[in-house]
């Protein structure tokens, strides 16, 4: 059986007047309801709302321009750590892994030299575009690093499945990758990292003026669109927001009404060389960021709005890079609806870019020391290091100025250097950020012992799930039992107490190993705050929970919480 993962929230209401109401013949325990007299003005006083959200969408923005091939190999073989970390047996996130491009054309970059994903989410073998992975002619072959050498499965392992949530049987598979109560939208035989090795690495034939935000932006946007088939219903109303940028350049998310600022007959004031035949990345700096302090290490380089003529400091609408207001405004709308359903939730941001190992960014003026990489990009390397392929050419990184801004706007400090040799630390920072807002359901006051004989704590308490849209609430089973504990299958998950159930609770309170069963464990997590119950809910493989379920739950409580749950809460 699997448990609960995602698009449910439990909703635990303490307090005895349901308890009250319940009888012996109820069916939901394994032992009686004892009747609980409780006032009724401390009814209301003792009802409490506690959300559990294992849902997580998760937005990965990747560079594929032709500087990118060695970092999408190193973002692909470090994978794991990230996933590991979400499919955990005391996290089991129910996950949605999106992937788009940076590319969202120029006019340097016409359809057809590039294929712009304008914020599409992406789905497919690299071995499926191993042209893709061929850049400048064939100058650049990362072919073999990038893809050849990481992706090992076929395209039957490959296979994409209508997504579990789909219950219209003609369906189309979506363009993401899940794993929604342990059922994945892949064959079962293919875990979610062997499969992003083949789906993550992008190729590096995508547009050198990088739109990381814009791309960010229009695949949110495309998510709710319901004429956007690949991509409509990525985003779920309950799930935390995580967005992943992979990028070794400054963002260039232009406003296309400004497209001069790029054209040979434009206004080149953001042009390294105003003579050069054709302009180059430092028109994405120069036309987003200024700078304060001494050249050669400046003090500080903020994001800001330049008219086509380089003034800064100007209205949103004459800023020829789109404004920041529109990246931050979008996302903390998103954020803001989500609080709806639970205030504590937050939108995560995290980047692998142009930073130091501890997350800083160098800004110098380095046009004395290496012209070249000033006149391409506009500033100095944020991050440099030895490159092992080719010792001549190390491993440079552009400072993420409008990246950096965005990420500090909403997860300060989740930012980690694209110049590493291994991600695997990153990657796993990152995901821990995302476990941080998955809690386990405690139970956040003190539970009366029923019967003191035994050495946990035995709760009385009744669970009622509620659908939406449904007026009426459904009662839940307790997970089957035996003399030993809960009944666990083979993959440690909660068996149903009947055939007909697809949906049952158990009750943890064994806060030290006091059972021989591992079934009514506690999590670290309620047990360091002195909670002494834990629900744990398990659905029947195929039985996903309705988005926006709430699960409630009444429990007797302790006659004196002071005593029996001293220092409860922390």
């Amino acid at each position: 059986m699997s448990r609960l993962k995602l698009g449910t929230k439990f909703t635990l209401l303490a307090g005895c007047a349901m308890a009250m109401a319940m009888t012996t013949t109820s069916g939901c325990l394994n032992h009686p309801l004892k009747p609980v007299e409780l006032e009724k003005g401390s009814e209301v006083e003792d009802q409490l709302q506690l959300t559990v959200n294992k849902d997580v969408d998760i937005l990965f923005v990747i560079d594929n321009s032709g500087s990118m091939g060695e970092e999408q190999a190193i973002l692909a073989n470090n994978f794991g750590s990230f996933i590991q970390v979400l499919e955990a047996d005391d996290v089991e996130a129910n996950y949605r892994l999106g992937i788009t491009t940076s590319d969202n054309g120029n006019p340097w970059c016409p359809p057809g030299s590039t294929t712009p994903e304008a914020g599409n989410l992406v789905l497919s073998s690299c071995k499926s575009r191993i042209g893709d992975f061929i850049f400048n002619s064939g100058e650049t072959d990362v072919t073999d690093l990038a893809c050849n050498d990481i992706c090992t499965l076929d395209a039957a392992a490959l296979e994409v499945l209508p997504s579990t949530t789909d219950y219209d049987t003609q369906a189309k598979p979506r363009k993401w990758l899940e794993n929604i109560e342990g059922k994945k939208n892949i064959p079962d035989s293919t875990n979610t990292e062997d499969a992003f090795k083949c789906f993550g690495p992008q190729g590096i034939n995508g547009c050198g003026f990088e739109s990381q935000l814009e791309s960010m932006y229009l695949a949110l946007i495309r998510a709710q669109n319901a004429d956007e088939v690949g991509s409509y219903g990525f985003l779920r109303a309950s799930a935390i927001l995580a967005v992943v940028f992979v990028t070794d350049e400054a963002d260039c998310s232009y406003n296309k009404s400004f497209s001069e600022i790029f054209e040979q007959d434009g206004n080149r004031v953001f042009w390294s060389d105003p003579a050069a035949a054709f302009p180059t990345s430092a028109v994405c700096w120069n036309a987003g960021v200024d700078c304060e302090g001494d050249p050669n290490n400046y003090d500080t380089c903020s994001a800001v709005n330049k008219d086509v003529n380089g003034n800064s400091g100007v209205d949103n609408g004459q800023a020829v890079l789109h404004p920041m207001s529109r990246y931050i405004g979008l996302l903390d709308g998103l954020e803001k609806e989500k609080q709806e359903l639970n205030a504590e939730q937050e939108v995560i941001v995290a980047l692998i870019g142009g930073v130091a190992n501890d997350g800083t960014a160098f800004y110098g003026d380095v046009s004395g020391t290496n012209p070249e990489f000033q006149n391409s990009f506009g500033i100095g390397p944020g991050c440099e290091a030895p490159n092992p392929l080719n010792p001549a050419e190390p491993v440079q990184a552009v400072p993420p100025v409008r990246l950096r801004d965005l990420v500090e706007e909403f997860t300060p400090g989740n930012m980690f250097s694209i110049c590493q040799q291994d991600y695997s630390d990153a990657m796993e920072a990152i995901a821990q950020r995302i476990r941080d807002q998955i809690q386990p359901a405690c139970y956040t006051k003190c539970v009366k012992d029923t019967d003191a004989s035994t050495a946990i704590v035995d709760p009385e308490c009744t669970v009622e799930e509620d659908p939406p849209g449904n007026d009426n609430t459904v009662r839940i089973q307790e997970c089957e039992r035996d003399a030993a504990g809960y009944v666990l299958d083979g993959n440690g998950d909660y068996s149903m107490p009947g055939s007909d159930v697809n949906v049952c609770y158990a009750l943890l309170t064994d806060d030290s190993m006091q059972t021989g069963s591992v079934g009514d464990d506690m999590s670290d997590y309620c047990k360091d705050e002195n909670f002494n119950l834990e629900f744990k809910i398990a659905r029947r493989p195929g039985y996903p929970a309705t988005g926006g379920t709430s699960i409630s739950a009444t429990c007797s409580l302790a006659d004196f919480p002071d005593v029996t749950c001293p220092g409860i809460g922390g």
